[in-house]
């Protein structure tokens, strides 16, 4: 029997593997391109999706380039219109942006980092993070009920996770993280009649299997 209950049916993306991904680099919100790999995963991605008759209503992605390239490949084979959402834009990480790990190691650390700390001097600490993607679920949950495709970055949609699950932010980053490969999707069902939210599927990268770095 179809459920007849009006649902939201929510997909969080992450965006292919970047220049900075195959490099190493924190990211953050430094704008790199896909690489020729990003590309072929979300080729491949959106070819899974059509032979499997996925729709969506409206893509919603941030506006950095490996997020949003990412969204027009899958709109190419998809059509869906396609939004820049500012608020989608990955973890603003200060004097850490566009370093690679050995780069980031020279930096001091303290030995305890409160969810209010800032990342990289200037960037967004994990409250700051959580705040931003919870904001982002809301202006999603206003629009009509319908299917959405989200194209974001690994830590926004680490906080988005955690903000449908009701999961504050821990000190020193602890807690749990939910992983999301370059390409890899989760699917999130929400019904608003009754604030009940199903996850449908998780770190889906079943289209590609190669290497998936984090």
């Amino acid at each position: 029997m179809t459920d007849a209950r009006p649902r939201f049916t929510i997909t969080l993306l992450r965006h292919g593997e970047s220049v900075g991904n195959a490099e190493a680099r924190w990211q953050g919100q430094a704008d790199f391109t896909l690489n020729d790999t990003g590309r072929a995963q979300a080729r491949a991605l959106a070819e899974r999706w059509k032979s499997e008759g996925v729709t969506f209503d409206r893509i919603f992605a941030s506006p950095l380039l490996r997020a949003k390239e990412t969204a027009e490949i899958i709109a190419a084979a998809i059509p869906a219109p396609i939004e820049l959402v500012p608020t989608l834009m990955e973890r603003a990480i200060g004097e850490y942006s566009g370093l690679t790990g050995e780069e980031v190691r020279q930096f001091s650390r303290p030995d305890f980092i409160n969810p209010y700390d800032a990342v990289g001097g200037s960037g967004e600490g994990d409250w700051e993070l959580f705040l931003r993607a919870g904001q982002a679920l809301h202006q999603l949950l206003r629009q009509p009920v319908g299917k959405y495709l989200v194209v974001s970055h690994g830590g926004l949609l680490n906080q988005f996770m955690h903000a449908v699950m009701g999961i504050a932010p821990h000190a020193n980053s602890g807690g749990p993280r939910f992983r999301f490969g370059n390409t890899a999707f989760s699917r999130l069902i929400y019904y608003p009649g009754q604030h009940r939210w199903e996850i449908d599927t998780h770190n889906d990268h079943t289209h590609w299997n190669g290497d998936m770095p984090y």
